[in-house]
């Protein structure tokens, strides 16, 4: 009995962050509702006439207004929205005359087929490297190699994922013409979009890593580890790595939130067909709904991974909890 008594108010505290955690997440998810929503009234003009022209009758811009349920109270518009969400639905695009949800169907593969893959070459290149440099650097050795190192990562780090695409096309598919510029056609057309997405968050990562690395070999533990002569994978992947995983996961969550963030001006430079290069376009045309229905969309994937971030440090860390607001 003692047991299943001291074992309740251990539940008790590891629930309370996970819940507050899914209350903050649901709040925040019903403001970015509601600002999609918004966004098609706080728009300066009139959506309806910018997307059919200057020119176009006024029957037929009413006509589409009344279509589209802009003439109606606020209130009732909201309802509306709200409830065509719990249906799934978004709306009708103004260009394409096709379902925001059709659309965002088609153009989300693309997107994660980009992103994860991103993600993954992120958290092995950004952890391995990082790793890497901590034990080489760890009490002020090989000091050429961790200027380098600061010095590389500095520079990659600093260049927007804009600038970077660019670059990359330049030398790679201009320059050299070993890659394809654009377009989504074979493994080879990967590579770019891939690199361009994934060098600056690797070196985010892999600094991280190597400042959190070099703190964790310092410990008396690992000179104990050391001390017994342990092979280098135990030394490094079994005591290292399992105390830089609260650290890790917190910089890969939002590291796949830039990502997501990220792929909209990558997919723009490299005309990748998923929701980035939709997203552009959108603006481009004033597909108000499309703009809104995308928007809502990559809001609310960026939303649900830093919630799930935060619930695996919480069960990997319950010290976490203890920080947890």
């Amino acid at each position: 009995m003692a047991t299943v008594t001291a074992s309740r108010p251990f539940a008790a505290s590891r629930a309370a962050p996970v819940l507050r955690r899914m209350l903050r997440l649901l709040i925040t998810l019903w403001l970015l509702v509601t600002l999609s929503f918004l966004m098609i009234h706080l728009v300066p003009g009139d959506p309806v006439r910018a997307s059919l022209g200057l020119t176009a009758p006024i029957e037929l811009v009413e006509a589409r207004r009344a279509a589209l349920g802009l003439d109606r109270p606020l209130p009732a518009q909201y309802a509306a929205y709200l409830g065509g969400l719990a249906r799934g639905e978004l709306g009708t695009s103004f260009t394409s005359q096709l379902p925001v949800a059709q659309i965002i169907a088609q153009r989300l593969p693309a997107t994660l087929a980009l992103a994860v893959p991103a993600l993954l070459i992120v958290l092995l290149v950004g952890v391995g490297a990082g790793l890497a440099m901590a034990a080489v650097t760890v009490r002020g050795r090989h000091r050429r190699a961790d200027a380098l190192f600061d010095a590389t990562s500095g520079v990659l780090t600093a260049m927007p994922e804009f600038v970077t695409a660019v670059t990359l096309t330049a030398v790679f598919a201009v320059m050299l013409p070993w890659l394809p510029v654009a377009g989504l056609a074979g493994p080879r057309s990967f590579v770019l979009p891939l690199a361009a997405l994934a060098l600056g968050p690797s070196a985010i990562l892999a600094r991280i890593v190597r400042a959190e690395g070099v703190k964790v070999l310092r410990q008396e533990y690992m000179r104990t580890a050391r001390a017994k002569r342990l092979r280098w994978a135990a030394i490094y992947l079994r005591h290292a790595l399992p105390n830089l995983l609260t650290a890790t996961l917190t910089v890969g969550g939002l590291i796949l939130s830039s990502l997501i963030a990220g792929a909209v001006l990558v997919e723009h430079v490299f005309a990748w067909p998923g929701l980035g290069s939709a997203v552009v376009l959108a603006i481009t045309q004033k597909d108000l709904p499309l703009t809104q229905g995308l928007v809502l969309t990559l809001g609310a994937i960026v939303l649900v991974i830093n919630a799930v971030v935060d619930l695996l440090i919480v069960t990997v860390d319950p010290r976490s909890t203890l920080r947890a607001g």
